[in-house]
């Protein structure tokens, strides 16, 4: 028999799998120390099987794999001389086991497969909580505005731009029975860096006396513009100037951005 036939017919698999009968094996031995091809093609066989049992079993060991590979390549030169069966338990028992290997890594690309949605869905979820976090307190400062714009008690002072920036204003809503007062900011430009707008209930007669009622922090997230400040008892007038951050003991007068009379 021609070596490219022996090869096909199939009898190398058997041999590798260890079905074979002992003068069976004796002869695939005897052929491949004879037969470079032959000896090759046994060496491809079991590398084969030692690429599919590694490729679909993720948690096979490097010491499993060496140990394997150490057995059918290195200490026998790449031929295994099995003990022979008789029956077919040996090649039964090697397809089990490679179709073990075959349902462990499907089982564990679906396991990966599930873990990932469940991280997509916990992503999802922290987004529209975020998102409804987000909404929810839009809604509150919409209510807030609504409530100040639609009280008849309250008294609507505006602010007009002074010297530093003429197109400036603001509007300060103050209810005389409760005393609280809320600034309209939303004419004002953002400050810069370092920077805070703080706001002034003034007397003006007899004379200038400027008392601090609170600064407008968060200016940049506020995104209703619409702050509460303190109470102002007796306030003639009202002035919002640009301090350092932290806000200033007397307004800085070169920095007076609105002012107004009640």
């Amino acid at each position: 028999m021609e070596t490219r036939e022996y090869i096909d017919s199939g009898i190398l698999e058997l041999y590798v799998f260890g079905t074979l009968s002992e003068a069976e094996t004796e002869e695939v031995s005897a052929m491949a120390a004879k037969n470079q091809e032959i000896k090759d093609e046994i060496l491809s066989i079991e590398k084969a099987v030692i690429s599919l049992s590694f490729s679909m079993s993720p948690y096979l060991s490097a010491v499993n794999f060496d140990k394997i590979r150490n057995q059918l390549i290195i200490k026998h030169g790449g031929v295994v001389k099995m003990k022979p069966r008789n029956n077919w338990s040996a090649y039964i028992g090697w397809a089990a086991a490679i179709l073990l290997l075959i349902g462990v890594g499907y089982q564990y690309t679906q396991y990966q497969q599930a873990q990932n949605e469940i991280v997509t869905v916990e992503t999802e979820k922290a987004k529209l909580n975020e998102e409804m976090n987000s909404l929810q307190s839009k809604h509150k400062q919409t209510e807030t505005v609504l409530a100040i714009l639609r009280d008849e008690n309250n008294t609507v002072i505006p602010l007009a731009g002074q010297a530093v920036d003429p197109t400036a204003k603001a509007k300060i809503y103050w209810n005389k029975e409760t005393q609280a007062v809320y600034v309209d900011a939303s004419g004002l430009p953002e400050p810069p860096e370092g920077k805070v707008y703080q706001v002034w209930a003034l007397q003006l007669s007899p004379s200038l006396v400027p008392t601090s009622i609170g600064l407008l922090d968060d200016f940049k997230s506020n995104t209703a513009k619409l702050f509460a400040v303190s109470n102002a008892v007796g306030a003639q007038g009202f002035g919002i100037t640009l301090e350092p951050a932290g806000g200033s003991l007397t307004p800085t007068m070169d920095q007076l951005y609105t002012l107004g009379k009640v």
